[in-house]
């Protein structure tokens, strides 16, 4: 948007938290980028403020963009003349939810996009201005996926302030059938593999959780975040392991996978063969 002269009268950002290993206190790459512009930066705690929203009027902004970001009270996005626009990460009415990204690699679907929509009181509902479609190719992780999900995201971003300018809006409703699929948020109990699905859904799910929040199982009471397997032939009962020629595999409910890339608790990431090198399964 700056680059192409919009006037970009405020940014609104996650207030500043402890990062990394040393917990330093450090603001978001957002932040840093606006600082950057001189842009006027508002970092609420709470989205129903007084002080926040007379701080939001003061900026008299003819349109908010909400990308990534918290779920906004009716007061913050009726706020402004043109409205409240949001950049989801699926063709939009498919993954509604906080995990649109994660759940489309998960499913193992062949594709996904991003959507722009004007939000209205149910979250993920309001009717869409653009999509544009991306394929899911099958070595993508969530990571992978995300990268160019984000570039399109602020090329369609771009193209939909434009159309709002105008006034060349050309709105679609959600239509949700019983296809459509969800996107709920992930917790930590939603990363464990569960090994009696067939091997394609193992291999799904550990590059969907890559690279975080990460999949992950235990072995004799050993909490591993598993980062990288590769489906095999391998025979196996489901939880199975068997460890031949500085590899491992396991089995699944169809086939096995072989792990690739792992984590003990409380150590780095390491290959498989690294780890074997200094300890038995």
């Amino acid at each position: 948007l700056i680059e192409n002269k919009y006037d970009v009268v405020g940014v609104v950002t996650a207030p500043d938290k402890p990062q990394g290993r040393g917990k330093k206190i450090s603001g978001s790459a957002v932040k840093e980028y606006a600082e950057g512009q001189k842009l006027t930066i508002l970092q609420p705690t709470n989205l129903k403020s007084p002080t926040f929203i007379d701080e939001l009027k003061q900026l008299n902004a003819d349109l908010f963009i909400v990308v990534a970001f918290r779920m906004l009270p009716e007061i913050v996005w009726s706020m402004p003349p043109l409205g409240t626009f949001n950049l989801h990460g699926s063709l939009l009415p498919q993954y509604r939810g906080a995990a649109p990204i994660h759940w489309a690699v998960i499913n193992g679907e062949k594709e996904t996009g991003v959507t722009t929509f004007f939000l209205k009181h149910e979250i993920d509902t309001g009717d869409i201005i653009l999509q544009r479609k991306e394929l899911i190719k099958k070595e993508d992780t969530t990571g992978s996926l995300y990268v160019r999900l984000m570039h399109i995201g602020a090329e369609l971003i771009l193209e939909t302030v434009q159309l709002i300018e105008k006034g060349n809006v050309s709105l679609s409703a959600q239509i949700v059938n019983e296809h459509s699929k969800h996107a709920p948020k992930i917790h930590k109990e939603t990363c464990e593999i569960n090994w009696s699905q067939p091997a394609e859904e193992v291999y799904n799910f550990v590059r969907g959780m890559n690279p975080f929040p990460s999949a992950w199982t235990t072995l004799n009471g050993q909490y591993f975040k598993i980062h990288e397997v590769k489906e095999s032939n391998k025979s196996l009962l489901p939880g199975e392991i068997l460890t031949e020629n500085k590899s491992v595999f396991v089995g699944c409910k169809t086939q096995s996978v072989e792990l690739v890339l792992i984590q003990p608790e409380g150590k780095r990431k390491m290959y498989v063969s690294e780890f074997l090198a200094g300890n038995n399964l």
